[in-house]
């Protein structure tokens, strides 16, 4: 089996010895299925985080709620399976929360001033 890393060209990147042990063998294609799993779920989180992002931009404020929802839901789950940090998720839950805040004061001071 031939592993190629682009970021580090070394010799220990380019071969990888195969386990002997059948448990070992196991373990190297958990781990294989893991990381797939980690990585489309990772994947979903920064999509996720985008799109909120996209609205928060355009300033919509109805999408951006909805979005953020649903961001909240991915984090959850990816903290909840341990993908990411307990911490971080909380982390980024309360600063696209921020976010969402600071659009929703923006617009009440553009409506107080347009009265």
């Amino acid at each position: 089996m031939y592993i190629i890393h682009p970021n580090t060209l070394s010799f220990y990147s380019l071969f990888v010895i195969m386990p002997n042990l059948k448990t070992s063998i196991k373990d190297l294609r958990q781990t294989k299925r893991r990381t797939v799993y980690n990585d489309r779920l990772r994947k979903r989180i920064k999509k996720s985080v985008k799109r909120f992002q996209d609205q928060i931009t355009a300033g919509e404020k109805d999408g951006a709620e909805k979005s953020l929802k649903q961001t909240f839901k991915v984090l959850d789950k990816a903290s909840k399976k341990h993908v990411i940090n307990k911490g971080r998720a909380s982390r980024k839950r309360s600063r696209l929360a921020i976010q969402l805040n600071k659009l929703s004061i923006n617009n009440v001071k553009d409506t107080k001033k347009g009265a």
